[in-house]
């Protein structure tokens, strides 16, 4: 589960790792009156307006309807609720949205932390996952942080360091501090960069997230080191564990037909072809998938309805499916193992009766138990819809209704 910047951040400073403090508003009125609320609490007289998007590439990604980026400083409070009106209700666009961009309902008010002192800032790049090759997690962290982190990857991979950590035992010191020396740092920073990897790798592992990026983390001028951004994404099969993390979802960030999946159960992702796929587990939905490309269509998602479809999940994963218009087929696969395929087979029936007209052919394919009896119920049922027992008889279908 991604959650937004400002979150993020609160969820870091939780586990005592070093941010750059914000507040986040949803009009322009409302961001004025917390940037005098930061001035107070930090000092700060410039300000950062970030919009918020679960998309990366904000500082560069454009409104479409004003020109503005989506991250703007403001040289003063006066300057706050004119930036604030050119990205709130706006559409930004950036490389991790697609041309379709998302909508900016909110954003952040940050403090200016690249003020002057008695050396530079730098930014550094610093991320937490698992290396599922090893079974251990890993921190990637560079010299090079900032925007572009994809093309120093892609452009100079030796300048990005690796640092795993056995979960038996947890980060330690040595590890912290190989860390900041490779970033070239000493003194007071080394000792702050120390203190923040400890923290932000122990806040990783507290959440139970899949993912921690941070990028830029900032030396300040006067050896700070910070979060200035942070994209956080949670493990949804942790959340059992966490349910004030819950709350921290945002469904208008969320694809609708995803989030109408969630509700049902259904594992659900949206893809850009042209046969939508109802299959039960995740093994048959690829090998699916793959039957689709080779008959000549493309997969439209990956639907898997779980080991005991029925006639409300089938109606559910139908009326799912049907919201995308580029859909010219489905494909119902299913294998009876916990699930008998007669029932299914009436299932199908009656979440076909229940939805109505469905103008696209559908093709149902049952194998497994009760397959025969089940390829019975769908011939007999007097609906437009094509049976098949096996996957090739699937596939030709599929090719022949899609000619």
């Amino acid at each position: 589960m991604n959650i937004h910047e400002y979150q993020a951040k609160k969820v870091l400073k939780s586990f005592g790792v070093a941010i750059q403090e914000g507040k986040v508003a949803k009009t322009s009125e409302e961001a004025v009156e917390q940037a005098r609320k930061l001035t107070e609490e930090t000092g700060t007289e410039w300000y950062v307006v970030k919009a918020q998007i679960h998309a990366g590439g904000r500082g560069k990604g454009v409104i479409n309807e004003t020109g503005s980026h989506g991250v703007v400083l403001a040289k003063g409070i006066d300057k706050v609720a004119d930036i604030a009106k050119g990205i709130l209700g706006g559409v930004l666009v950036t490389k991790q949205t697609g041309e379709a961009g998302k909508k900016v309902n909110q954003i952040l008010v940050a403090q200016d932390v690249y003020y002057p002192g008695d050396s530079e800032p730098e930014e550094y790049y610093m991320s937490v996952l698992l290396n599922r090759q090893t079974g251990r997690n890993i921190i990637m962290y560079s010299t090079e942080g900032g925007m572009d982190i994809e093309s120093v990857a892609e452009n100079t991979p030796h300048l990005i360091f690796k640092e795993e950590i056995d979960p038996k035992v947890g980060i330690q010191g040595f590890q912290a501090r190989k860390i900041a020396f490779n970033l070239g740092l000493s003194g007071k920073a080394f000792k702050e960069m120390t203190k923040f990897v400890t923290a932000l790798y122990n806040a990783y592992v507290g959440t139970d997230s899949s993912m921690f990026e941070i990028n830029p983390v900032l030396k300040t001028s006067d050896d700070k080191i910070i979060a200035v951004d942070a994209k956080v994404n949670l493990d949804d099969n942790a959340l059992y564990r966490h349910k004030d993390y819950a709350d921290l979802r945002d469904l208008s960030e969320e694809d609708p037909a995803e989030v109408e999946a969630g509700k049902h159960d259904l594992n659900f992702i949206k893809l850009d072809g042209n046969v939508g796929c109802m299959v039960n587990g995740a093994g048959l939905a690829m090998a699916t998938m793959d039957i689709i490309k080779l008959s000549g269509g493309d997969p439209a998602n990956f639907l898997d309805v779980g080991g005991a479809a029925n006639a409300v999940t089938v109606e559910a994963g139908f009326r799912i499916i049907l919201q995308d218009p580029n859909v010219k087929a489905i494909l119902l696969n299913i294998f009876g193992g916990i699930v008998r395929c007669d029932r299914v087979a009436s299932g199908v029936v009656e979440a076909y009766k229940s939805i109505g007209s469905i103008n696209i052919p559908v093709i149902v394919r049952l194998q497994g138990t009760n397959a025969e009896e089940g390829k019975e119920i769908i011939d007999n049922s007097g609906l437009k819809v094509h049976s098949a027992i096996t996957l090739q008889e699937a596939a030709n279908l599929v090719k022949e209704v899609m000619a």
